[in-house]
């Protein structure tokens, strides 16, 4: 298959399982703190990929295990507790728009960090589906005035992180196997999440029926959130660009805002523009 062709495949389907991702963050922090969420989903999705990869890590070279390591940090460990501790304050929606300042931030960073080069029409798509995702913010405001939007600045700081993440893979990783990377990701991860987790009280409430019910949901978020998509992800930074790879997260806004209307969120003709727009944005940012 043409990698034209398959980058937008890869595209589509990463769109459904991030955009999945924040309702399972919401029904995890039923029963679960924002810290034992984010570890437990490291654990989880660790134990699955060291199960079924671990003969993958001979495939990365000494020298490389740096940029594994910071991969690790910047890609899973601090968003995955910064969106969780995000979303106690601002609807799973919302998160998902916050999101989708990634392609940004990958731009920006790419260009003064990283040295890599950009085209005149991809700030311009980006620009448009940045727009978009402002409409999506102004309009949750609007529409949630209770909500603590400081807690906001928590999502963009991990929009920020998966923008170094993807840039670092783009430079340092391109020539190393998508899923050894995910396993090496993961094997540095294991003992920071297990030390953090028993630092909370998971073993005095482990038992109850609500932590249970929010574990079941971070395990699906583990296996499909964390191991299948980053997968998939890393594939597609290899076989596109960082701007392209990280216009997925403009795609996330439009399949979190469905499962927040399925959940009780409500969804205004303003995001339902911005969400337009976001698609624009995506095309003139991917188009040769």
């Amino acid at each position: 298959m043409k990698a034209v062709q398959s980058k937008w495949i890869f595209l589509f389907f990463l769109s459904l399982i991030w955009g999945s991702s924040f309702i399972l963050i919401k029904k995890g922090l039923v029963g679960l703190t924002p810290f034992q969420l984010g570890s437990l989903r490291m654990i989880f999705a660790a134990v699955f990929l060291l199960a079924i990869g671990f003969k993958s890590l001979k495939n990365i070279k000494q020298h490389q295990w740096k940029y594994i390591a910071l991969t690790a940090m910047m890609g899973t460990f601090f968003p995955a507790f910064l969106f969780s501790i995000a979303q106690t304050q601002i609807d799973s929606s919302i998160s998902a728009v916050l999101n989708s300042l990634t392609p940004l931030a990958a731009l920006v960073l790419g260009a003064l960090v990283f040295g890599l080069n950009f085209q005149r029409r991809q700030i311009f798509g980006v620009t448009i589906g940045l727009f978009g995702s402002v409409l999506l913010i102004l309009s949750g405001a609007v529409n949630h005035p209770g909500q603590n939007y400081w807690f906001a600045i928590l999502a963009v700081c991990g929009a920020i992180c998966y923008a170094v993440n993807v840039n670092l893979i783009k430079k340092y990783l391109s020539d190393v196997n998508p899923l050894s990377i995910t396993v090496g990701n993961f094997a540095v991860l294991l003992v920071p999440a297990l030390i953090i987790l028993f630092t909370t009280n998971f073993h005095e409430v482990a038992h109850l029926p609500n932590v249970k019910t929010s574990m079941l949901f971070i395990s699906v978020l583990a296996v499909f959130g964390t191991c299948v998509a980053n997968v998939l992800y890393f594939k597609l930074i290899q076989i596109s660009s960082p701007i392209f790879a990280s216009s997925v997260t403009y795609m996330l806004p439009i399949v979190a805002c469905f499962w927040g209307i399925l959940d009780g969120e409500s969804l205004t003709l303003v995001q339902a523009l911005g969400a337009f727009i976001v698609l624009i944005g995506i095309y003139l940012s991917a188009k040769k």
